[in-house]
């Protein structure tokens, strides 16, 4: 699950014409991965397109600087991310496990309500579930109040706005690493499945949008953040 909610967040809107817009293509039937719409999702006809281009606008700086490359990786990792997280796929998945990413939008039978009830600053508010929602499964107290005071919900009262509303689902995910996500359970740990299954998810994301990976894609020498 996701450690503490580390936000810096621009509220600008897009300045630079150059959005995600312009590299991310668009499914016909609106979705971004293409079996995320199929019945079998939870989250079928949640995940939109359009929902993700709106989602972007709090983030000027997202998939719109440096040379052709580096926007294309960027928004392909953020995919990547967010459909490992959400994923609906298994090994011999129709299409290829790794296209049924954004299949689900919170977690399914939680082990627990996730409140850390010695966080005072950011209290768990009495019949509430901190559990995993949206496309990075936003989880615990102490993430959600953060994550709604940047964006303009109230995440400790309402968390299900995050699986409700998906342009706050999207919105919770952006800005974050697979170090910063789970880096304490995947990071330093050579051939990780996990970590694995993200790559792979990258891997076909890059292959979609035309653009090379390029070196280190793993965090087996890393320490947890």
């Amino acid at each position: 699950m996701l450690q503490p909610y580390g936000i810096s967040i621009g509220l600008k809107e897009h300045s630079n014409p150059v959005t995600p817009k312009a590299y991310t293509p668009k499914s016909p039937s609106g979705s971004l991965p293409p079996d995320s719409d199929n019945n079998a999702c939870p989250a079928r006809n949640f995940y939109t397109y359009d929902s993700f281009i709106n989602a972007s606008k709090r983030f000027p700086r997202f998939g719109t600087t440096g040379s052709p490359t580096t926007p294309k990786r960027e928004i392909a990792a953020f995919l990547a991310q967010i459909s490992h997280e959400t994923t609906g796929g298994w090994a011999t998945a129709p299409d290829g496990p790794y296209a049924w990413g954004l299949c689900f939008k919170e977690e399914i039978s939680p082990q627990s309500h996730y409140c850390d009830s010695t966080n005072t600053q950011w209290p768990c508010y009495p019949g509430q579930s901190y559990k995993g929602r949206g496309p990075i499964q936003l989880s615990w107290n102490y993430n959600y109040g953060p994550a709604g005071k940047a964006l303009g919900f109230d995440g400790l009262r309402n968390p299900d706005v995050v699986s409700n509303n998906s342009l706050f689902a999207f919105q919770t995910g952006y800005g974050f690493v697979t170090n910063i996500i789970n880096g304490g359970l995947e990071c330093g740990i050579p051939d990780d499945s996990r970590v694995n299954d993200r790559i792979g998810y990258f891997q076909r994301y890059a292959t979609m949008f035309n653009v090379d990976t390029g070196p280190n894609l793993d965090c087996a020498n890393q320490k947890s953040f």
